[in-house]
């Protein structure tokens, strides 16, 4: 378990969008919603430029995460991250992907070293990132590989979690007509090998359920709508059974995911991007936290973009970035 006196830091994500700013807004409240101390890794006249735009007062500090948690009562600890970041709510630009970058970079790395507890990123916008060189489909995959040290790091998951709903996508960002091909049946069963491992160490329960999604309608209907059920998500269940993983499916979604079945699943492993992300937005648009399982440190997320339209306007829900605060803080043996 982590010292929970330590801060958990926090990457500032796209300038032009909402991340910052629901970071400085909870920085603001941190006293009347007892937030665990933090240190947020960007571009320091960035920050205070935006606070003031959104009319909050509050002091920051360039810190280092030692100086952190006594720092932050009286104000917020910066690492300053050198670049040219505008404060320009709700347009983007290129001149700020090597600060947003490397801000990720980091607060990974303070992570990763033990100087901070956790790690909570602030929603990222891709397209600017790759004009500054990033070379990675997405967030996930550049912690990945900030976390591989060795060469040995298991491949990361995706896990969306609200209170005691958790569901995983098999497969990600990809289009709908390449998902059969992607699945296989090590896929399928590495996937629930890592979401059981970090249920057990992560999240305290010492025995999950774990229950997977069909691909296809019916769970294929016994192969009369599609064989991968049969083919490839019964036989990683099995595999997963015989390494004593309690498992079951594949189970018809348009049922899975009704509320009462769905809790009796510690999580539920889907096929597919939207068939585990719009249940869980369903029930928790506004709550619902992104964690990254299968990598040596703890990683949250609000389930949100960078909603450009309310940047800079104080407006937008914070929900999300405060459940990731609070769901960080608790795996790594903080109280939130």
């Amino acid at each position: 378990m982590a010292d929970t006196t330590l801060p958990l830091a926090i990457s500032m994500g796209e300038p032009a969008g909402i991340g910052p700013d629901l970071i400085l807004r909870l920085y603001a409240r941190q006293a009347e919603l007892r937030l665990p101390p933090f240190i947020v890794f960007g571009h320091f006249d960035f920050l205070a430029a935006r606070a003031a735009r959104l009319g909050l007062s509050i002091r920051l500090e360039h810190s280092m995460p030692t100086e952190a948690a006594a720092r932050f009562a009286n104000a917020l600890p910066v690492v300053h991250v050198e670049g040219l970041v505008p404060d320009k709510p709700g347009e983007p630009t290129a001149l700020s992907g090597k600060v947003v970058i490397e801000s990720i970079a980091q607060a990974t790395n303070a992570t990763v070293t033990g100087a901070c507890r956790g790690l909570v990123t602030a929603p990222i916008h891709k397209a600017v990132l790759y004009t500054a060189g990033f070379k990675y489909p997405g967030h996930t995959e550049f912690l990945a590989a900030l976390c591989d040290r060795d060469g040995n790091l298991s491949m990361p998951v995706m896990m969306l979690a609200h209170e005691e709903l958790r569901v995983v996508p098999a497969t990600i960002h990809v289009p709908i007509r390449d998902v059969p091909g992607l699945l296989t049946q090590e896929l399928v069963a590495e996937t629930g090998r890592i979401v059981a491992h970090d249920l057990r160490t992560r999240f305290g329960i010492a025995a999950p359920r774990l229950g997977f999604a069909g691909l296809n309608p019916h769970a294929g209907e016994g192969g009369k709508i599609g064989t991968e059920d049969l083919d490839i998500v019964a036989p990683a269940v099995a595999q997963l059974q015989h390494e004593g993983i309690m498992a079951e499916g594949p189970i018809p979604a348009d049922t899975l995911f009704y509320l009462p079945h769905w809790r009796h699943y510690d999580a539920v492993i889907a096929m597919y991007h939207d068939q585990a992300l719009i249940p869980i937005k369903t029930v928790a648009f506004d709550e619902a936290v992104n964690v990254t399982l299968g990598l040596p440190i703890v990683r949250t997320s609000p389930d949100h973009g960078t909603a450009f339209d309310l940047a800079g306007t104080g407006k937008g829900s914070d929900a999300s970035f405060l459940a990731a605060l609070r769901l960080a803080d608790r795996l790594t043996g903080g109280q939130a």
